[in-house]
C-alpha cells in the first residue's frame, strides 16, 4: 500500500516480476539509464545508485532496487524492485512482494520459455492472493523483441485470459485490464523500458485514489 510521511513524501513500491533470465534487471537498468540521462524520462530522475546483490553469473542472487523522483510531483518516490528468478528463491519472492502498489510481469518471448513464464505467472498470482487488477495493477512486458520469432502480444493475452488476467468487455476490471508492452530491454536497443514504466506510474496513482494511505 503506498506510504506517506510526516513530511508529505509518498512512497510507492512497483515491482518486476517474472522467470529468471526474462530481463527484470536489465529493464531496471536501462530505465536507470534512461532517466539519468534526460532520454525518455523528462518526469522521472533516480536518486542514488541501484542496489544489486547478484550471483557470479549475473543472475539476481536476492533482488535489485532503485529509487526514482516524480520531477512533476517531487514529493513521490518510486522504489522499484526486481525478483530472483530462481525456483528457490520463492520464499524470498513472497517476502519482497509485501506492500506492492503495481506489477509489471516481464514475460520472456521466446517461445522456448513459455511454461517458465506461466509457471511465474501462476506464482505472482498465488503470492497476490487474487489481488491484481483489482487492487494492484499489473502491465506486461513481452521482452527479448529482438530475437528470432518472439511471441506477440495477442499470443501472450490469450495466456493472460486462460489464467483468469485479462476481463472481457463489460467486466468491472476491464478498463484495468494489462496493457501488454513488446519490448527490448537492452539500452542499445531499447523499446518501450520507460512507456511501460510510466503508465504502471500512472495507473498506480489512480489506484491509490481509492484506497487509503499508510501514514508513519
Amino acid at each position: 500500500m503506498v506510504r506517506i510521511n510526516k513530511s508529505g513524501e509518498v512512497f510507492v513500491k512497483l515491482l518486476y516480476w517474472g522467470c529468471v533470465g526474462s530481463g527484470k534487471t536489465t529493464a531496471v537498468n536501462t530505465l536507470y539509464r534512461l532517466t539519468k540521462e534526460g532520454k525518455y524520462g523528462e518526469d522521472l530522475t533516480p536518486t542514488g545508485n541501484l542496489i544489486k546483490i547478484a550471483m557470479a553469473s549475473g543472475s539476481t542472487l536476492f533482488y535489485d532496487r532503485g529509487i526514482f523522483q516524480s520531477k512533476k510531483q517531487a514529493k513521490i518516490f518510486y522504489h522499484v524492485y526486481t525478483v530472483a528468478g530462481h525456483a528457490r528463491f520463492s520464499p524470498l519472492r513472497k517476502k519482497i512482494f509485501l506492500g506492492t502498489d503495481g506489477v509489471i510481469f516481464v514475460f520472456d518471448a521466446q517461445r522456448s520459455r513459455i511454461e517458465d513464464n506461466i509457471n511465474s505467472l501462476r506464482e505472482l498470482k498465488n503470492v497476490a492472493v487474487n489481488k491484481l487488477i483489482s487492487e494492484i495493477p499489473m502491465l506486461v512486458m513481452v521482452n527479448k523483441q529482438d530475437l528470432p520469432n518472439p511471441m506477440e502480444d495477442a499470443e501472450v493475452e490469450r495466456i493472460l485470459r486462460s489464467e483468469r488476467l485479462f476481463y472481457p468487455f463489460g467486466h468491472n476490471f476491464f478498463t484495468w485490464n494489462p496493457i501488454i508492452y513488446e519490448t527490448v530491454a537492452l539500452y542499445s536497443n531499447v523499446q518501450n523500458v520507460y512507456k511501460i514504466f510510466a503508465e504502471l506510474a500512472r495507473r498506480t496513482t489512480i489506484y491509490k485514489t481509492r484506497n487509503k494511505y499508510i501514514h508513519f
